[in-house]
């Protein structure tokens, strides 16, 4: 998750909302992501798109059944899906995300059981760290 949280800082040097990503296969990253869709024009290139792009590059297969994504803050709904077509095993966010969360928060598309693939999460890990990381770029930026 720190190595997440890098990502993070990435994000908020680059006036981009600090949410930092990345995706463990055995032990070692593969892909890392952070938001840039300022930078890019691009709505879809929230971290985790981003990280899983990469992973999917390394490992030369968009199936990431046996890679774990970190990610600072709750997936949305867009990202959750691509977690689940990813066919990760497990995604691990550090803060929730009560208006658009969906692995958990306002809906739990990880684990629905309508889908062939299941994901695990857990939620919380370095919540503290990751909110703050946030709520200061909001604090920050509301005053610009």
């Amino acid at each position: 998750m720190k190595q997440a949280l890098v990502q993070a800082e990435k994000a908020y040097k680059a006036d981009e909302i600090p949410i930092g990503a990345i995706v463990v296969h055995d032990g070692r990253v593969i892909g890392r992501g952070y938001n840039q869709r300022e930078r890019l024009n691009d709505p879809t290139a929230h971290g985790e798109i981003i990280a899983i792009t990469a992973a999917a590059n390394t490992l030369g297969d968009w199936r990431l059944n046996d890679c774990i994504l970190y990610v600072t803050k709750e997936p949305c709904p867009m990202c959750a899906g691509a977690i689940v077509n990813a066919r990760l095993k497990m995604v691990v966010f550090g803060c929730y995300d009560e208006e658009a969360g969906c692995c958990g928060s306002l809906y739990q598309l990880c684990g629905d059981p309508r889908f062939k693939t299941k994901v695990a999460v857990k939620g919380g890990i370095m919540e503290e760290q990751s909110l703050s990381l946030i709520q200061d770029f909001f604090q920050v930026h509301r005053k610009t």
